[in-house]
């Protein structure tokens, strides 16, 4: 392999890891605060997906539609938190967990009813597609975007985590909840901006991949939420910056066996990806970056 096209399969690990990244931050972002590992986090993506095919279908132009898809995975996650785990707040982790799954599955048969149980297509703006040459290399305008905005909502979210008084007390409450439930911070307040925060980075990715697959389905949210997981195990649960660094690791791997592995073997590559992550763990059970709480 040239350099040429080694650099050409970075920028394309790059793009892809700014998604993971950003789902598997806002991931973390819940469970460093609350504990839960939210697996209808998956949902929040589908709602955004599912609200720009109703509006761009209906004539709304795509960037409209792009805006209403965010806020509305920002107000059903908020929703989860206020329905479904306020009550079990101080439920055991495997309560929490199966009430995650509880709400994934009903979400995903809303859809269902209310939509169509097919894979609906949603027409992106055609430039998205169109390719930029970037010195030697070439990509779609959709990948540079995906970058961009990816590092530019990473750094949106370090600034605010470490310069406003709600992201220092979100910042030690991913520290130590109850030390700083001790020091004044009100527990709801600090739990509800998590999850509005993990709506809105759910919300950008969902728009992402959604340009990227260019459908949406009831059952889509199932391979976000599985991405984010993995890489905020690699990364280390509770770890912020072990999600970011998770997410790029994973996407980093999968190119690389999409680039070694013959064409018969191209179905393997998830498989061969979660053997290393297995590796990974073997060798480093809290994750790459374990115990690191914050940004």
């Amino acid at each position: 392999m040239g350099s040429s096209e080694l650099l050409q399969q970075f920028v394309n690990a790059l793009s892809l890891g700014s998604t993971y990244a950003l789902l598997a931050l806002g991931l973390a972002m819940v469970f460093s605060v609350m504990g839960l590992v939210n697996f209808a986090y998956g949902e929040l993506v589908a709602v955004t997906g599912y609200t720009m095919y109703l509006l761009v279908t209906r004539g709304v132009p795509w960037w409209i539609a792009m805006l209403c898809g965010i806020a509305a995975a920002v107000a059903l996650s908020l929703l989860m938190e206020r329905i479904a785990f306020r009550p079990l707040r101080n439920a055991s982790f495997l309560t929490l967990l199966f009430s995650s799954f509880a709400v994934s599955v009903i979400i995903q048969n809303v859809f269902r009813a209310t939509v169509s149980p097919r894979q609906k297509g949603v027409p992106s703006p055609e430039f998205l597609s169109e390719v930029v040459h970037l010195g030697p290399l070439t990509a779609s305008w959709l990948t540079v975007i995906t970058t961009a905005v990816a590092a530019a909502s990473l750094a949106t979210l370090v600034v605010f985590l470490r310069r406003s008084v709600a992201g220092v007390s979100m910042r030690a409450a991913a520290e130590d909840f109850d030390v700083t439930r001790l020091m004044g911070v009100k527990a709801n307040g600090v739990i509800a901006l998590a999850f509005a925060i993990s709506g809105l980075l759910a919300g950008i990715a969902g728009v992402l991949w959604v340009a990227r697959l260019g459908a949406v389905a009831p059952h889509m949210g199932f391979v976000p939420v599985l991405k984010a997981f993995i890489a905020t195990v690699i990364g280390g649960l509770g770890s912020l910056q072990g999600a970011v660094f998770g997410g790029f690791v994973l996407a980093f791997i999968e190119i690389t066996f999409h680039v070694i592995l013959p064409s018969s073997l191209q179905p393997m590559v998830d498989p061969f990806a979660l053997l290393i992550v297995g590796v990974i763990l073997y060798f480093k059970p809290q994750g790459l970056l374990g115990g690191s709480g914050g940004m």
